[in-house]
């Protein structure tokens, strides 16, 4: 089942517990997928648990449900410029090229809810995860070279 509450951002978690309730659902399986200013753009991040960070929404669902052993993908959108409101930059429309950047980032996460329901949570970690740091690692390399 896929679910995007309705309500506030902030009141995410009264949706995720009526329906982790509802249906009795073990919070092993459900997967919460939501962005992260504490990720650079387009960088994904799996967790099997863990804190909300400085997500609002994710201290609503840890509240409702009292506890935070459930998995969960973090997908980048990257820090606020200085002057901006929060509210209104996690709510602003992606410039083109940061279109892009999260068009690829949607089909990794995608990619890591596949791995997660036909294998398991260890599985799209280890997938994703260690795509990520290859990533990185090539990016690095390129720039040296580049210098």
């Amino acid at each position: 089942m896929l679910v995007k509450p309705m309500t506030y951002m902030n009141n995410s978690g009264l949706c995720v517990q009526e329906l982790v309730s509802y249906y009795d659902i073990p919070l092993e399986n459900t997967l919460v997928i939501y962005d992260d200013i504490d990720l650079d753009p387009g960088k994904i991040r799996i967790r099997k648990k863990g804190s909300a960070g400085t997500h609002n929404g994710m201290r609503s669902i840890i509240y409702q449900l009292q506890d935070q052993n459930f998995p969960r993908i973090r997908i980048g959108i990257g820090k606020k410029p200085p002057q901006w409101d929060l509210a209104n930059y996690v709510l602003s429309k992606f410039t083109p090229d940061e279109t892009e950047v999260m068009r690829e980032a949607v089909k990794k996460a995608a990619e890591a809810v596949d791995f997660y329901i036909n294998e398991d949570v260890d599985f799209a970690m280890n997938r994703l995860n260690r795509r990520e740091k290859a990533e990185k690692a090539e990016k690095k390399d390129s720039e040296v070279q580049n210098q």
